[in-house]
């Protein structure tokens, strides 16, 4: 049971493993449901792009998709998975914050050297 659900939670992540992919479910946790035209259109990309990309969403059941008329609207199965990527957004910048810390402190500590010429020597 517990390699199920792990396979399924590696799924997910797998499907949401693409930038474009991850900006679509931004955009519908932003703008909920949405026009297949206007999501390639905000995200000015190929409309066969984004179809493929949603057709990844779909088979992993992130997105559902409402057909009116001549029209196809999408949103999130789950509004929980924005709330995901909102928890991910927060631990990347808490660590960038802490990575630059860390690296502002090394080039501050860092003791300055003196350059060699040419040819490796110290005078």
């Amino acid at each position: 049971m517990q390699d199920n659900l792990r396979r399924f939670k590696a799924e997910i992540f797998q499907a949401l493993a693409h930038p474009t992919r991850i900006a679509i479910v931004e955009l519908l946790r932003d703008d909920g449901e949405t026009a297949v035209t206007a999501v390639y259109e905000r995200l000015e990309l190929e409309q066969a792009n984004v179809s493929q990309h949603l057709a990844v969403l779909r088979s992993k059941h992130i997105v559902v998709a409402r057909k009116d008329g001549n029209q196809v609207f999408y949103s999130l199965r789950d509004r929980a998975l924005g709330k995901v990527l909102d928890l991910m957004r927060q631990f990347f910048h808490a660590h960038l914050e802490e990575s630059l810390a860390l690296l502002e402190d090394m080039r501050t500590k860092e003791p300055r050297t003196k350059k060699t010429p040419a040819g490796g020597r110290k005078p």
